[in-house]
């Protein structure tokens, strides 16, 4: 029964980009400037020298070429190598709301919604700006949308998991109209310093509209045939940075708490549990997986993605199939697979098909089967 529907995508791209040639110029003058300072304890085996990247080593490792963020000067900068981000008045509109309010006015627009048609606003995001109040609760003030918000956290599936909320509500009757906004500033959270992982994020904001169809007036509808959601606890990818960490003596002074993963392990066990959810739930709605018109993933790394959309196809997908805006647009955590969506939809036909899912710390896995209607 398809009663609810996403009738509207909007995106925020920030107007700098980084290149993976910028990034790694100035991680490799941060790299050569340690090494010379602590030539004598690299000398002695007192400690290991930092070993200097590559662009090419960027691109195989995870297919990423640039990326899109809200400051560039402060990340190309060696001796800081981290975004320039200056605290606002309470007064003033937050970072994080600024960005999720141009996504959702696109995507109020492209759904024919005003905000008195919508009653609840979702920030679904990997991390958040503050504690409170909510992002989300700003967000519906500054859009003039009554009615409720909250914020939620589900690493890089948040975005999946704020459409089974969405649509849960509506169908419940406790919204006409929900507005779910995903603004990633990935870039504060990410360690620079760390050659493993300095390339993996970006910048960017995302938004949905998701109402009941018989209220879509928009031009595109997209029925949300089936949505599933799956945790499994791994310490895997963790970031530790909090609020209790000025409450611990060991943690004045310590390395880096932000962004940190084991990625050939997150890459061995992931893969096949998404895998595994997206043709277990097509089983399970009687689909056959060459049914299947759109792969909207995640876009964390290159080969994750095309493993994946091997063994749900059983095939080589094609760039068609299973679009990629990771080159441009880098891991931007849950507003990789909307970008995907809201980039990569024409094309399709009535009755056509569609998977958007998203997996990531948690580990978390959500998984929307999307129908395209007249």
């Amino acid at each position: 029964m398809l009663d609810i529907v996403i009738s509207g995508t909007g995106l925020y791209t920030p107007p700098e980009a980084i290149s993976n040639d910028e990034l790694v110029e100035a991680f490799n003058r941060y790299v050569a400037a340690f090494n010379d300072e602590h030539a004598d304890d690299i000398a002695a085996s007192r400690i290991e020298p930092l070993q200097a990247s590559s662009a090419d080593f960027v691109e195989k490792a995870s297919g990423i070429k640039s990326r899109y963020v809200v400051n560039r000067s402060g990340i190309l900068d060696p001796q800081r190598l981290t975004p320039r981000i200056a605290e606002r008045p309470n007064e003033a509109q937050s970072v994080q709301c600024e960005i999720a309010v141009a996504a959702a006015r696109e995507a109020m627009d492209q759904a024919g919604k005003s905000a008195a048609d919508i009653d609840a606003v979702i920030v679904a995001a990997s991390n958040m700006q503050r504690p409170y109040p909510a992002i989300a609760i700003e967000v519906q003030d500054a859009l003039g949308i009554t009615g409720w918000g909250f914020d939620m956290n589900v690493a890089c599936s948040s975005a999946t998991f704020g459409i089974q909320q969405a649509r849960d509500s509506v169908r419940s009757g406790s919204a006409r109209a929900v507005l779910i906004v995903n603004p990633e500033i990935c870039s504060g959270h990410l360690n620079f310093r760390d050659r493993d992982s300095h390339f993996i994020f970006g910048d960017v904001c995302t938004a949905i509209v998701v109402e009941g169809l018989e209220t879509a007036s928009g031009a595109e509808r997209y029925g949300i045939v089936d949505t599933r959601l799956q945790t499994i606890y791994s310490n895997n990818i963790r970031n530790n940075f909090g609020f209790l960490n000025r409450g611990d003596d060991s943690s004045i002074g310590a390395t880096d708490k932000l962004f940190v993963q084991e990625g050939r392990k997150v890459f061995k066990e992931v893969c096949p549990v998404v895998a595994d959810q997206i043709l277990g739930q097509l089983s399970d709605l009687d689909i056959l997986p060459d049914q299947l018109r759109r792969l909207w993933l995640h876009q964390a790394n290159l080969s994750m993605n095309q493993l994946i959309s091997k063994r749900v196809l059983g095939r080589v997908a094609s760039e068609v199939e299973a679009p990629t805006i990771l080159d441009e647009y880098a891991n931007t955590s849950s507003a990789g697979s909307v970008i995907a969506f809201h980039k990569h939809r024409s094309g399709l036909i009535e009755g056509d098909l569609g998977v958007l899912c998203s997996f990531g710390a948690g580990y978390s896995v959500g998984s929307v089967i999307l129908q395209k209607l007249a």
